[in-house]
């Protein structure tokens, strides 16, 4: 009776995945969503920020999250969808997520851009098992003039990320802690 109960539960384990991933999405319109929005967020992007063109030009690959929304009272977090292009082909799906502590009140709606400007960079990612950005990612911000502060050594950190297309209560927004996770939408 025992070897019985422990093939069950085996078997009942090993079919948890399988069940679970009757809702994954398969056949499901949620990539062409995904799609449709990083089309948009990228010619936002491309017409307001200055030299993102270039970035995307030189990059291995680009993730673009088109819709970040954060909330946060004390406790908070961030969740979004996206998708991983390669010259200008989607690639992947990802999805970002962060939980905060801390002095915070508020909400806000955001879209980012990572761009991999190497194809190790580019590689490191799609090979990790859930990738954090960190202190190894560099901001491009609008500092000139409406330009981005990008140049000839910006171009050669692994990754450069842009944040456009804020709106909400929560003044500013950075990616440190950001968990990017693969998903099959």
């Amino acid at each position: 009776m025992r070897t019985i109960t422990r093939r069950h539960f085996v078997i009942t384990a090993a079919a948890v995945p399988l069940v679970s991933a009757c809702g994954n999405g398969v056949n499901s319109s949620g990539a062409q969503r995904i799609d449709a929005r990083v089309d948009s967020a990228l010619e936002f992007m491309n017409r307001e920020v200055p030299g993102a063109q270039e970035l995307s030009n030189n990059a291995a690959g680009v993730l673009i999250m088109p819709l970040i929304t954060e909330a946060g009272f004390g406790f908070g977090g961030s969740y979004g969808r996206g998708a991983l292009r390669i010259n200008g082909v989607t690639v992947d799906y990802y999805s970002a997520t962060a939980g905060t502590f801390g002095l915070q009140i508020g909400a806000q709606q955001y879209a980012h851009a990572l761009f991999f400007m190497t194809d190790t960079a580019l590689q490191d990612f799609r090979n990790s098992n859930g990738w954090a950005a960190g202190g190894d990612v560099r901001y491009a911000l609008n500092d000139r003039g409406g330009m981005l502060g990008v140049d000839t050594n910006t171009l050669t950190d692994p990754v450069i990320a842009i944040i456009f297309g804020q709106a909400g209560l929560i003044v500013g927004a950075t990616l440190e802690g950001t968990r990017y996770a693969r998903i099959l939408p």
